[in-house]
């Protein structure tokens, strides 16, 4: 349980932004427990704020190797990668999605990479995944998908409980 409670501390460290008292926190957590991947995923998370990408990816490996379906690092993974590494990235966030079909940022990203790669039906469905998990995505579609990808219509307040 010590490690449980490490790892919260950590968390609360970051998020009050002693980044460098929530690394050594979360050094410790996996001192006491070195298959926390959420120890490695927040590690990965406070080397890619702070530029240092390898860093980031060696941690992210290893919260991959320890949960294989880790969303989160998946998708931190992939964004490290999207531009130097287009095919990986592509791969990782498939597996993001697989884990969490409504991971909508990701079916976003995987739809950028591949309108990148002119396979525009292929992107045209992940950003309609994107768009129906996250209508507020709509905006951040490329201009060429905006028209043929529209956000589900919410219903008003006048409609809702109407026949």
């Amino acid at each position: 349980m010590e490690a449980q409670a490490l790892l919260q501390a950590g968390i609360l460290q970051g998020k009050y932004e002693d980044y460098d008292g929530a690394a050594r926190t979360y050094r410790r957590v996996l001192e006491l427990d070195p298959g926390s991947e959420h120890a490695w995923y927040n590690l990965g998370v406070l080397a890619q704020q702070d530029g240092r990408t390898a860093d980031a990816r060696a941690a992210y490996d290893k919260a991959l190797k320890i949960d294989p379906s880790f969303t989160s690092a998946l998708f931190n993974q992939a964004l490290l990668l999207k531009s130097s590494e287009p095919d990986r990235a592509l791969t990782l966030l498939k597996r993001a999605v697989a884990a969490n079909p409504n991971a909508a940022t990701a079916h976003l990203h995987i739809g950028n990479i591949l309108a990148k790669k002119d396979r525009d039906e292929e992107a045209a469905a992940s950003f309609r995944r994107a768009v129906a998990a996250d209508p507020s995505l709509h905006s951040q579609l490329p201009e060429a998908f905006k028209d043929s990808v529209s956000p589900s219509p919410s219903p008003t307040s006048s409609q809702a409980g109407t026949r």
